[in-house]
């Protein structure tokens, strides 16, 4: 650690330390408008837009407290507290509830003050959580928050050498989601909206599809329980054609290595060194008040949360997971005092299951996607190892900037 580094509260060196806006939203949100950032959308180190809201110009102003720009540092206050991120430049103009927004000073670098807080702040903000149900991390301790702060020079450079790590994770989530639109375009187009049917059936070519997989549509609609469907498509139910099973509670292991990926009913929670399956997989939330359908490229473990499906007809998991992703699982309550997801509700499902030419046709056109998105996965995974090796060293000075750079464009090299 040099010299010059110093020990400074956080209320010190920023210019503003304020919180979001607390209070009913419910009625304030719209399709469009000023995005409003929840703790939900704060991640250690990036915003997310999963479930973004919109408020208006009006109430926009109205908060004026709240208000964001890029630079400001957001800290979540309640259910993850103390995970930040820095306010993006694509976020010109938003707003925000319970969190904790500081506003960094001349001396502070805004993202090396989401380092430190998601790291180094960590003891702070576990010492000063209040509740018994839901915890809180409050403003006054944000305030109260010691630093050890480096120059800005090299404050800039932690910052920069970290945050190479991170941009391209985010440049991988990014192309992640680009590639998960692309399947699930494919999937609606064949399978939703039929078009290489309504095309045949008009004496057209199908467009955008290869040529083998053209010949397997057929070129009419027949009736069924379901209404028209594909000549020679199946009509049926998911109970029929699958089974959900139930997860375990998870056992204390030996030396096995952690390799199996396990699931929840919110999707990925840890590494185990058993598995549930033989390959790739859907799993199913069974209790929360949010239960998602998640898929798994590799063997994966399930805890007692959550279901897995188990195909009892010839089907594909891809097809099968966007085929279960249209439903609204949440609604499928067993009516029990915890929200639960009712199997027989889902086995009651309409569905209508293609001949399996045309699903190893679709799975052999996703499956590249979903391999280049499984390489982003483990590359990100690496560099987050890496981030997360290096973030504590960096901060206490005990590993020198250019000597971690050096590391870094080893991994990018």
């Amino acid at each position: 650690m040099g010299s010059e580094w110093r020990e400074v509260t956080l209320s010190e060196v920023a210019d503003e330390i304020t919180v979001g806006f607390v209070g009913t939203m419910a009625n304030e949100y719209l399709e469009s408008g000023v995005p409003f950032l929840r703790s939900l959308n704060v991640d250690p180190y990036i915003i997310n837009t999963d479930d973004l809201k919109y408020i208006s110009q009006k109430f926009h102003t109205r908060l004026s407290k709240s208000k964001l720009k890029p630079g400001d540092v957001v800290i979540v206050r309640t259910g993850k507290p103390g995970t930040a991120a820095v306010v993006p430049e694509w976020l010109q103009d938003a707003n925000c509830s319970d969190l904790v927004v500081v506003r960094p000073g001349p001396g502070l670098h805004a993202r090396f003050l989401a380092y430190y807080v998601n790291s180094a702040a960590c003891d702070h903000i576990e010492a000063h959580t209040v509740g018994a149900v839901q915890q809180h991390f409050n403003i006054g301790s944000a305030k109260q928050l010691v630093m050890t702060l480096p120059p800005l020079a090299e404050q800039r450079a932690i910052a920069g050498v970290l945050g190479a790590l991170d941009d391209k994770i985010a440049a991988n989530r990014r192309l992640s989601g680009t590639l998960e639109a692309l399947a699930r375009r494919l999937f609606r187009s064949w399978f939703v909206d039929f078009d290489p049917v309504v095309a045949k059936a008009a004496g057209r070519r199908p467009v955008g599809v290869p040529a083998a997989a053209a010949k397997l549509f057929p070129a009419a609609f027949a009736d069924s329980p379901l209404g028209p469907i594909p000549q020679g498509w199946q009509a049926c139910r998911w109970g029929d054609i699958a089974t959900l099973e139930y997860g375990k509670a998870l056992r204390t292991h030996g030396d096995g290595a952690d390799t199996y990926r396990v699931y929840g009913t919110n999707g990925p929670i840890g590494w185990h060194s058993e598995s549930l399956s033989d390959g790739e997989g859907i799993v199913i939330g069974r209790k929360g008040a949010y239960r998602g359908v998640h898929y798994s490229p590799h063997p994966f473990f399930v805890i007692d949360t959550a279901f897995y499906l188990k195909p009892v007809a010839p089907l594909t998991i891809k097809w099968a997971y966007y085929e279960i992703s249209q439903n609204d699982i949440n609604s499928m309550d067993s009516g029990s005092a915890i929200p639960s997801t009712s199997r027989a509700d889902f086995y009651s499902l309409d569905v209508c299951l293609p001949p399996e030419p045309i699903l190893a046709a679709f799975e052999s056109i996703v499956l590249p996607l979903f391999t280049r998105q499984q390489m982003a996965e483990r590359q990100s995974r690496t560099l987050a190892s890496l981030r997360d090796a290096l973030l504590p060293r960096l901060l206490s000075g005990e590993l020198r900037v250019r000597d971690a750079a050096k590391l870094t464009g080893e991994v990018f090299a």
